[in-house]
């Protein structure tokens, strides 16, 4: 899991990206490819 400035080049890098908020944390994640991962915050 990256942990990224701006989260929106992260959800720009594949269609299925959702943004998710958790515990005050922004994350990033893909169901069809795990790899794109991210969180911010």
């Amino acid at each position: 899991m990256k942990v990224v400035n701006s989260l929106k080049s992260a959800k720009k890098r594949d269609k299925d990206c959702k943004i998710v908020r958790r515990k005050g944390r922004v994350y990033v994640i893909n169901k069809k490819n795990p790899r794109f991962k991210a969180r911010q915050g």
